[in-house]
């Protein structure tokens, strides 16, 4: 595999150059501030319960609001929502989300300030999973049906002066796309420009793009490869960042911050949504903290660094290092902490019994201290002479993410391979603050491979508190798994039971199981691909009905709601003893 650089600075914040897409009234991109947004999870026939979750939403600092369309009466209505909203003196751009249905995207245009499509079902019919052999001249024939259908839908958007959000899911790659390409990153992006090509053949402008899954590795990986292939060429559409199916509370808060905030470390993205499983407008202020985190490293102090010609920025591996002890090497990342009674947030190591010499007084197998200012030549070479050391990087730049991940460069350039642990120091007051701002940090420099071990200071938080954000950031980004996943959707109108409520439950019910992916998903759109990344997964299938899966495969359909999670644990255990 060939090592890809990037034109991307690592070590310095720039926001990527775009197009101005207007939405409403809202400009997006091209310099402006990120744009913060959420979704109904009301009915979209339901006019006045949807006007006052609006209005809640963009009570508290929402943009954009986006409403499924299910149909062509649901697109319909998007019109006398708005109508009620500007007589309550709210302005906001409606999106319309569609699925399956092409018409309804030619409806939803006539009403909707944005539609979002779906390359996987805009055209295509719905994923089966079935591996579906195309001859070229049968792929040729279907790029051609799908470039006639969607150009009628752009001219529709011109007409009326609408924006268009390509929106991509990983779980709802279409079966055409899987023939060719496989559940590769690759599949994902190329499903992703076959529309963004006619849109800029079209010269039709008012687009926005998103890639997203609930693999934050994936997505953020993803994303970093459609920006390179759009720069290459020509298409600088704004980008729309979320992680999917994030699920709720502390977990689906730092999921979304690891995901999101990697992205807009780079300076990629214009607008981006928090998709919790909980109500609508709890996104917004998580959304907002972590835009405004980013954006202060903005116009800072310049870090003068070069990126390792070893490092792949597509496809980061982890860092080469010698293992010290239980640090570095193939162990998993270690936590250093606080004492705590429970057994699953345990540090590895008690922060307050691990002493950190300096470069002046370090010796074979200490810890040590190392900033980027330290990496002179003649500590390069203090540290090059000493064994069995592991070095304990921190940063007080505002942009600690550039300076961090420049101390790691700077280690891989001059083959240095002793493990790295990240002691990050906060204060904050709130808790809910901490968890994003450390996951925005910390994320990104374990989907980059660069760190061995997080170690995370602040001076309020209980040692629990702390230690539980560390293992959720490991968690997040698959370094290190500690406890049961649960990939849940934040649910719209098309969810088919009480999804806050239902999860609430699955989780008391399953949270012992260590290390076992649970999908709980509102419905059909992207279930069963999202949980091709799950060992099993509960899906509405109809009102009061459930359909139960594992991995891809649907094992039970349409249960009655009150039976389904005693099914669900009946179908872990009978797995448990079938060898």
């Amino acid at each position: 595999m060939s090592t890809r650089q990037t034109d991307i600075n690592l070590f310095n914040y720039s926001r990527r150059k775009s197009v101005e897409v207007k939405v409403g009234g809202v400009a997006i991109g091209y310099g402006n501030p990120v744009r913060v947004q959420s979704m109904t999870n009301t009915s979209t026939m339901d006019t006045d319960g949807s006007v006052e979750q609006v209005l809640r939403i963009v009570g508290k600092g929402g943009e954009l609001v986006r409403l499924t369309t299910q149909g062509n009466r649901e697109a319909v209505n998007m019109g006398s929502i708005k109508e009620q909203l500007k007589a309550r003196g709210c302005n906001v751009p409606l999106v319309a989300d569609v699925h399956f249905n092409a018409s309804v995207a030619d409806t939803a245009a006539r009403y909707a300030d944005k539609v979002r499509v779906n390359p996987g079902n805009y055209v295509d019919a719905a994923r089966t999973f079935k591996q579906i052999d195309y001859t070229d001249a049968e792929y040729a024939d279907e790029l051609k049906r799908l470039r006639e259908r969607f150009v009628a839908f752009l001219d529709i958007c011109k007409a009326e002066g609408k924006a268009v959000r390509v929106g991509v899911n990983h779980g709802s790659l279409s079966d055409r796309i899987m023939s060719r390409y496989g559940d590769t990153p690759s599949g994902v992006v190329e499903s992703c420009m076959e529309f963004l090509r006619i849109c800029r053949d079209e010269q039709f402008n008012d687009v926005v793009v998103s890639i997203k899954t609930s693999n934050t590795s994936m997505m953020v990986t993803t994303v970093r490869r459609l920006v390179r292939v759009m720069a290459e060429e020509g298409i600088s559409y704004p980008l729309h960042l979320g992680v999917t199916e994030a699920g709720d509370a502390e977990d689906g808060r730092i999921k979304s911050a690891v995901g999101i905030g990697a992205l807009l470390a780079d300076g990629i993205g214009d607008t981006l949504r928090v998709s919790l499983a909980e109500a609508p407008e709890n996104e917004i202020p998580v959304a907002k903290e972590l835009a405004g985190y980013v954006a202060l490293r903005e116009g800072q102090p310049l870090i003068d660094a070069a990126v390792a010609p070893c490092f792949d920025y597509e496809e980061p591996q982890r860092r080469a290092t010698l293992a010290v002890g239980i640090v570095g090497g193939k162990n998993l990342p270690v936590v250093v902490g606080g004492a705590v009674t429970d057994a699953d947030i345990a540090p590895d190591f008690i922060a307050g019994e691990l002493e950190v010499l300096s470069l002046d007084n370090a010796s074979d197998g200490a810890f040590v201290a190392v900033a980027y200012s330290d990496l002179t030549p003649d500590n390069i070479a203090r540290i090059k002479s000493l064994k069995d050391i592991v070095l304990v990087a921190s940063s007080r730049h505002v942009n600690a993410v550039g300076e961090l991940r420049a101390v790691v460069h700077r280690l891989m350039i001059e083959d240095i391979q002793a493990p790295v642990i990240v002691r990050r120091a906060y204060n904050e007051e709130s808790i809910e603050t901490l968890r994003i701002k450390a996951a925005a940090d910390l994320g990104v420099l374990l989907i980059d491979g660069l760190v061995d071990g997080l170690w995370l200071e602040n001076p309020s938080g209980t040692a629990a508190e702390l230690n539980s954000i560390m293992f959720g950031i490991l968690q997040a980004t698959r370094a290190r798994i500690s406890k049961t996943e649960y990939i849940a959707c934040p649910g719209c109108g098309r969810t088919m039971y009480d999804l806050q409520g239902t999860l609430a439950r699955i989780k008391a019910a399953t949270a012992h199981l260590k290390g076992l992916k649970i999908g709980v998903m509102g419905c059909i759109v992207n279930g069963p691909g999202e949980m091709a990344d799950a060992d099993y997964g509960y899906v509405g299938a109809a009102r009061g009905k459930v359909s139960l899966y594992r991995k891809k495969e649907c094992v039970e359909k349409n249960i009655p709601e009150d039976e389904a999670i005693e099914r669900l644990l009946e179908l872990i255990e009978n797995d448990k003893r079938t060898p």
